[in-house]
Protein backbone atom coordinates (compact mmCIF):
# COMPACT_ATOMS: atom_id res chain seq x y z
CA UNK A 1 0.00 0.00 0.00
CA UNK A 2 1.35 3.79 -0.79
CA UNK A 3 0.24 5.36 2.78
CA UNK A 4 0.93 9.10 1.32
CA UNK A 5 2.67 10.68 -1.21
CA UNK A 6 5.03 13.73 -0.99
CA UNK A 7 6.74 16.36 -3.54
CA UNK A 8 5.75 19.57 -5.58
CA UNK A 9 1.93 19.60 -6.71
CA UNK A 10 2.64 19.78 -10.35
CA UNK A 11 -1.10 20.02 -11.68
CA UNK A 12 -4.47 20.20 -10.38
CA UNK A 13 -7.91 19.31 -11.80
CA UNK A 14 -11.69 19.46 -10.35
CA UNK A 15 -11.16 16.18 -9.37
CA UNK A 16 -7.62 15.27 -8.86
CA UNK A 17 -4.15 16.51 -8.81
CA UNK A 18 -0.44 15.58 -9.49
CA UNK A 19 2.14 15.01 -7.08
CA UNK A 20 6.03 15.04 -8.59
CA UNK A 21 7.67 12.76 -6.12
CA UNK A 22 11.74 12.51 -7.21
CA UNK A 23 9.91 13.02 -11.30
CA UNK A 24 7.24 10.80 -11.19
CA UNK A 25 3.97 12.24 -11.13
CA UNK A 26 1.34 10.33 -9.19
CA UNK A 27 -1.74 10.57 -9.95
CA UNK A 28 -4.04 11.24 -6.93
CA UNK A 29 -8.31 11.53 -7.05
CA UNK A 30 -9.26 13.70 -4.14
CA UNK A 31 -12.21 15.55 -2.27
CA UNK A 32 -12.68 19.13 -2.76
CA UNK A 33 -11.53 19.83 0.39
CA UNK A 34 -8.23 18.41 0.08
CA UNK A 35 -7.89 19.71 -3.51
CA UNK A 36 -8.34 23.69 -1.80
CA UNK A 37 -5.37 22.41 0.05
CA UNK A 38 -2.82 21.88 -2.53
CA UNK A 39 -1.40 24.78 -4.64
CA UNK A 40 0.43 24.15 -8.01
CA UNK A 41 4.02 24.64 -7.37
CA UNK A 42 3.84 24.04 -3.51
CA UNK A 43 5.46 20.94 -1.79
CA UNK A 44 2.47 18.97 -0.04
CA UNK A 45 2.11 15.30 1.78
CA UNK A 46 -0.81 13.51 0.58
CA UNK A 47 -2.70 10.94 2.74
CA UNK A 48 -3.50 8.17 0.35
CA UNK A 49 -5.16 4.64 -0.72
CA UNK A 50 -4.66 2.59 -3.37
CA UNK A 51 -7.94 1.09 -5.33
CA UNK A 52 -6.58 -1.68 -6.53
CA UNK A 53 -8.67 -3.46 -9.75
CA UNK A 54 -8.19 -6.41 -12.35
CA UNK A 55 -7.87 -2.99 -15.16
CA UNK A 56 -6.43 0.01 -12.43
CA UNK A 57 -4.63 0.75 -10.54
CA UNK A 58 -6.48 4.24 -8.47
CA UNK A 59 -4.40 6.47 -6.10
CA UNK A 60 -6.80 8.76 -4.19
CA UNK A 61 -5.22 11.31 -2.37
CA UNK A 62 -6.83 12.97 1.46
CA UNK A 63 -6.75 16.08 3.48
CA UNK A 64 -5.24 13.88 6.43
CA UNK A 65 -5.29 10.56 7.59
CA UNK A 66 -8.46 10.45 9.40
CA UNK A 67 -10.22 11.51 6.31
CA UNK A 68 -8.32 8.56 4.66
CA UNK A 69 -8.96 6.15 7.73
CA UNK A 70 -12.75 6.97 6.72
CA UNK A 71 -12.42 6.37 3.39
CA UNK A 72 -11.46 3.03 3.64
CA UNK A 73 -14.28 2.40 6.38
CA UNK A 74 -17.25 3.10 4.45
CA UNK A 75 -16.04 0.86 1.97
CA UNK A 76 -16.43 -2.17 3.98
CA UNK A 77 -20.29 -1.39 3.85
CA UNK A 78 -22.36 -3.13 0.85
CA UNK A 79 -22.44 -1.49 -2.10
CA UNK A 80 -19.70 1.07 -1.30
CA UNK A 81 -17.01 1.43 -3.78
CA UNK A 82 -14.34 4.07 -4.06
CA UNK A 83 -16.27 6.13 -6.00
CA UNK A 84 -18.89 6.15 -3.95
CA UNK A 85 -16.46 6.85 -0.97
CA UNK A 86 -15.05 9.49 -2.28
CA UNK A 87 -18.43 11.34 -3.36
CA UNK A 88 -19.41 10.92 0.77
CA UNK A 89 -16.61 12.73 1.46
CA UNK A 90 -17.24 15.34 -0.70
CA UNK A 91 -20.32 16.28 0.24
CA UNK A 92 -19.75 15.51 4.08
CA UNK A 93 -16.67 15.57 6.60
CA UNK A 94 -15.41 12.60 8.31
CA UNK A 95 -16.82 13.74 11.56
CA UNK A 96 -19.96 14.53 9.81
CA UNK A 97 -20.23 11.03 8.11
CA UNK A 98 -19.96 9.73 11.82
CA UNK A 99 -22.29 12.31 13.19
CA UNK A 100 -24.91 10.75 10.40
CA UNK A 101 -24.59 7.08 10.99
CA UNK A 102 -24.49 7.28 14.78
CA UNK A 103 -27.63 9.86 14.85
CA UNK A 104 -29.45 6.86 11.69
CA UNK A 105 -29.35 10.30 10.12
CA UNK A 106 -30.61 9.23 6.57
CA UNK A 107 -31.64 12.51 5.17
CA UNK A 108 -27.99 13.64 5.67
CA UNK A 109 -26.81 10.53 3.83
CA UNK A 110 -29.22 10.61 0.96
CA UNK A 111 -27.49 13.92 -0.26
CA UNK A 112 -25.06 11.92 -1.41
CA UNK A 113 -25.62 11.28 -5.09
CA UNK A 114 -25.84 7.06 -5.52
CA UNK A 115 -27.36 7.08 -2.43
CA UNK A 116 -30.93 6.24 -1.92
CA UNK A 117 -33.00 5.33 1.14
CA UNK A 118 -32.06 1.53 1.14
CA UNK A 119 -28.74 2.51 0.61
CA UNK A 120 -28.38 4.92 3.28
CA UNK A 121 -30.26 2.28 6.07
CA UNK A 122 -27.46 -0.66 5.06
CA UNK A 123 -24.87 1.90 5.76
CA UNK A 124 -26.25 3.04 8.78
CA UNK A 125 -26.47 -0.82 9.80
CA UNK A 126 -23.17 -1.99 8.80
CA UNK A 127 -20.87 1.20 9.91
CA UNK A 128 -22.51 2.24 13.48
CA UNK A 129 -20.36 -0.01 15.60
CA UNK A 130 -17.10 0.56 12.92
CA UNK A 131 -17.28 4.45 12.52
CA UNK A 132 -17.02 5.55 15.94
CA UNK A 133 -18.20 8.95 17.62
CA UNK A 134 -16.55 12.12 16.17
CA UNK A 135 -13.17 13.04 17.02
CA UNK A 136 -12.87 16.81 16.34
CA UNK A 137 -14.58 19.56 13.85
CA UNK A 138 -13.45 17.44 10.84
CA UNK A 139 -13.09 20.75 8.57
CA UNK A 140 -9.91 20.39 6.83
CA UNK A 141 -7.93 24.00 6.33
CA UNK A 142 -8.18 25.32 2.97
CA UNK A 143 -5.92 28.17 1.46
CA UNK A 144 -6.31 30.24 -1.70
CA UNK A 145 -4.53 29.19 -4.99
CA UNK A 146 -4.01 31.02 -8.28
CA UNK A 147 -7.33 32.19 -10.73
CA UNK A 148 -8.35 29.35 -12.72
CA UNK A 149 -9.43 30.03 -16.61
CA UNK A 150 -12.56 27.96 -18.03
CA UNK A 151 -13.69 26.89 -14.33
CA UNK A 152 -17.15 26.55 -15.18
CA UNK A 153 -16.74 23.71 -17.41
CA UNK A 154 -13.92 21.97 -14.57
CA UNK A 155 -16.69 22.62 -11.62
CA UNK A 156 -19.64 21.01 -13.79
CA UNK A 157 -16.90 18.24 -15.00
CA UNK A 158 -16.16 17.86 -11.26
CA UNK A 159 -19.90 17.84 -10.32
CA UNK A 160 -21.01 14.82 -12.48
CA UNK A 161 -17.74 12.78 -12.19
CA UNK A 162 -19.39 12.75 -8.57
CA UNK A 163 -22.74 11.68 -9.91
CA UNK A 164 -25.03 14.42 -10.28
CA UNK A 165 -26.82 15.00 -13.35
CA UNK A 166 -25.40 17.57 -16.38
CA UNK A 167 -28.64 19.88 -15.29
CA UNK A 168 -28.46 19.91 -11.86
CA UNK A 169 -23.98 20.43 -12.26
CA UNK A 170 -25.19 23.29 -14.73
CA UNK A 171 -27.39 24.41 -11.94
CA UNK A 172 -25.21 25.12 -9.36
CA UNK A 173 -22.45 26.04 -11.50
CA UNK A 174 -24.93 29.13 -12.11
CA UNK A 175 -25.80 29.83 -8.72
CA UNK A 176 -22.02 29.85 -7.61
CA UNK A 177 -21.05 32.28 -10.38
CA UNK A 178 -23.76 34.83 -8.92
CA UNK A 179 -22.35 34.83 -5.64
CA UNK A 180 -19.25 36.01 -7.14
CA UNK A 181 -18.81 39.62 -7.08
CA UNK A 182 -16.38 39.61 -9.78
CA UNK A 183 -13.11 39.92 -7.82
CA UNK A 184 -10.31 37.61 -8.12
CA UNK A 185 -11.69 34.22 -8.69
CA UNK A 186 -11.29 31.51 -6.05
CA UNK A 187 -9.67 28.01 -7.07
CA UNK A 188 -11.75 25.32 -8.83
CA UNK A 189 -11.67 23.38 -5.73
CA UNK A 190 -13.46 26.37 -3.56
CA UNK A 191 -15.92 26.72 -6.37
CA UNK A 192 -16.51 23.06 -6.73
CA UNK A 193 -16.67 22.75 -2.95
CA UNK A 194 -19.35 26.02 -3.11
CA UNK A 195 -21.38 24.28 -5.87
CA UNK A 196 -21.52 20.96 -3.80
CA UNK A 197 -23.13 22.92 -0.68
CA UNK A 198 -25.83 24.69 -3.15
CA UNK A 199 -26.68 20.84 -4.20
CA UNK A 200 -26.82 19.27 -0.72
CA UNK A 201 -28.44 22.08 0.96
Amino acid sequence: MIAFVSGQVAAAGPDGAVIDVRGVGYAVQCTPATLAGLRVGDQARVPTSLVVREDSLTLFGFADDDERTVFELLQTASGVGPRLALAMLAVHTPDALRHAVAAEDLAALTRVPGIGKKGAQRIVLELKDRLGGPVGDGAPATRAAGPAQAWRAQVQAGLINLGWSAKDADAAVEAVAADLDGGETPPVAALLKSALRKLSG
